[in-house]
């Protein structure tokens, strides 16, 4: 069901059923290393390029979640995902081994949950009954892509962030009696916001505007106060971002505490990790929420989230030819349910 402009409302529960997290060993360094399915020892993980090893990640993740839900892959419907790299191929091959039904999609760092958000109306509407829903990233891909390749040595600003080694899936799936959760209730789609920002090594703060524009439409369209979830979850705006986007919603009279305000590109590292301003990558907001804050969900800890993954929409063309960087926030509500 639609309500307001663009936010969905979901009658039957679409439930995520399980995840994959998969990482690589700077994060298995981090603060939330226990959370993470597999931890790989080094950044190759015995392929050839980088490229590949992202790949491995991608179908370890969607793996991971079929076998800890104890179904039969040959059940899982579609696989929705996508990633950082041109034309998502990475992604693409890492469909070709999962072996169902493929949507290639790109959010940059915001296909976590544009993926989760069509997993989960796919499944209310009757579309499907099991959805793999996912993304991967890898420092070194990226490094090469848009900036420099990670030997070039190259010293980064503080406005910098580090593109996180990593894959996370959900497998999305119809609601079952007795089922507590984590379900997804709603989704608002966000908007591209641009406001002329051309700092590429500054993406937490051009990615600002956009997650504090989505939250204010996902609360005015859902009639909810900030305080109606236990935690609002922006994806990797990294400590720049996420204080601009708080002074913005304090700006527009969106009152959030600041301790419920929390960004996974700050919570996967820890203080004496050289990651600059925090985590960044397509990966962070799908480890840290599927691996860290889902599972705190399931434990009893948190009731009610709204995951808001960023993403900056730019292209090495766009910015060698000094266009501004076009942001994106998509946002979803997971909620536990009692037991009916």
């Amino acid at each position: 069901m639609l309500i307001g402009h663009s936010t969905w409302i979901f009658e039957n529960e679409p439930t995520i059923l399980s995840t994959g997290v998969i990482g690589g060993p700077f994060e298995a360094q981090g603060k939330i290393a226990n959370d993470f399915d597999i931890l790989h020892e080094d950044l190759w993980m015995k392929q050839k390029s980088f490229e590949q090893a992202q790949q491995i990640m991608m179908e370890e993740a969607a793996q991971v979640a079929v076998k800890k839900a104890n179904i039969q892959k040959e059940k899982v419907n579609f696989f929705i995902s996508g990633d950082l790299i041109n034309q998502i191929t990475p992604t693409t091959f890492a469909a070709k081994t999962v072996d169902v039904p493929y949507f290639g999609i790109f959010s940059a760092c915001a296909t976590s949950v544009e993926s989760l958000a069509l997993s989960a109306m796919i499944i209310d509407a009757g579309g499907a009954n099991y959805i793999l829903s996912g993304t991967a990233s890898h420092n070194a891909t990226a490094e090469r892509q848009f900036r420099y390749p990670t030997e070039y040595g190259g010293q980064k600003p503080p406005t910098a962030q580090w593109t996180v080694t990593g894959a996370g899936c959900a497998l999305v799936a119809k609601s079952t009696k007795g089922s507590k959760g984590p379900v997804i209730t709603s989704a608002t789609i966000g908007k591209v916001v641009d406001m002329g920002l051309t700092d590429p090594f500054n993406m937490g703060g051009a990615m600002a505007p956009a997650a504090a524009e989505t939250i204010i439409r996902h609360l005015q369209e859902r009639n909810v106060e900030p305080t109606y979830y236990d935690l609002i979850i922006t994806g990797d705006l990294g400590r720049i971002g996420r204080e601009v986007s708080y002074d913005l919603l304090k700006k527009y009279g969106i009152d959030i505490n600041a301790k419920q305000y929390v960004d996974c590109g700050i919570t996967i590292y820890k203080e004496d990790q050289p990651v600059q301003a925090g985590g960044s990558g397509s990966a962070c907001s799908a480890v840290v929420t599927y691996g860290h804050y889902v599972k705190r969900m399931i434990q009893g800890q948190l009731n009610r989230i709204l995951f808001v993954a960023t993403g900056s929409l730019h292209s090495p063309m766009s910015v060698q030819q000094k266009n501004s960087i076009p942001c994106i926030a998509h946002a979803v509500s997971i909620e536990m349910r009692s037991e009916s």
